[in-house]
């Protein structure tokens, strides 16, 4: 279970700014809803001034990506643009006072948003980095280009890291291997183009899948939970539903369904598979 900030749950649940904006003349749209997550960033310029006046946001995606695009809209409105191109994915992390390490995809999501909504603005050509890169992420769509910006950008030293900023190698892990030779490429660790020998992340079976959700149940949602006086019991698989019993303070607590999302069933995507699904149910 990550421990999330009281501001961060607060923009989750009361998130400033949501909708369409009719009258935004400059949009920014990036990721996927293919990929779990997508952003569209609405923003009202005054051309005389170059302040941005006005902002909101539409976005698909766990409780960190809305209180993350929450926090943006809230932060670069009155600045002028120039100023607010200056805010990185880790000026949004500090508002928010903090985020779990393996959710700071999120505030790079938000960032590069309204980098595409300033290039729309500007009549400039939509960013799209991969274009002449290479694909390395087939399970989220992540490009070398993105990899090697985030590494730079943020100092990132080790593939969990990499997964943290950019979601890449948190699916299958076939392209685990890639990535650390990226990592190696850019640190200046090993020449441009020099193998790394690193073990894919192997598929499992049902059975396989079963017992590490069991395990991670066990060891790693359980003991927090337990911590406050709640609790959770597996009581079911089917398929890639994880069906779930809160017990305790769980039960009753205001924020069950923010601890479901973004505790458990995002922990049991990272460790276990991503297309797994917790749904509630009496047990």
């Amino acid at each position: 279970m990550w421990e999330y900030s009281e501001k961060l749950k607060e923009h989750f649940f009361n998130p400033r700014n949501v909708g369409e904006m009719a009258d935004a003349n400059a949009v920014g749209e990036v990721g996927s809803l293919a990929c779990g997550d997508a952003l569209k960033l609405f923003v009202k310029i005054d051309p005389a001034s170059e302040r941005v006046v006005d902002a909101s946001f539409q976005t698909f995606g766990c409780g960190s990506a809305i209180a993350s695009s929450s926090a943006l809209t809230e932060m670069i409105k009155g600045k002028t643009v120039e100023e607010a191109l200056k805010i990185t994915n880790q000026d949004i992390a500090d508002y928010l006072d903090g985020m779990p390490p393996e959710k700071m995809h999120c505030s790079v999501m938000g960032r590069d948003a309204f980098h595409a909504a300033i290039a729309c603005y500007r009549g400039e050509p939509a960013i799209t980095e991969h274009e002449e890169g290479e694909l390395v992420c087939n399970c989220f769509g992540v490009y070398d280009s993105q990899i090697r910006r985030e590494i730079r950008e943020n100092n990132l030293s080790t593939l969990e890291q990499v997964t943290n900023y950019t979601k890449a190698g948190g699916g299958c892990g076939q392209c685990q291997e890639r990535i650390e030779e990226i990592l190696a490429e850019v640190r200046g660790e090993i020449r441009e183009g020099q193998s790394l020998k690193t073990a894919p992340r192997p598929a499992l079976t049902n059975l396989q899948k079963i017992a590490k959700i069991q395990e991670v149940i066990q060891k790693e949602i359980r003991p927090l939970l337990q911590k406050d006086g709640g609790d959770v019991d597996l009581v079911d698989v089917e398929g890639n539903n994880v069906l779930v019993a809160l017990r305790g303070t769980c039960t009753s607590c205001p924020s069950a369904g923010f601890t479901l999302k973004a505790g458990v069933e995002a922990k049991l995507q990272e460790l276990v598979s991503p297309d797994l699904v917790v749904v509630e149910v009496e047990g």
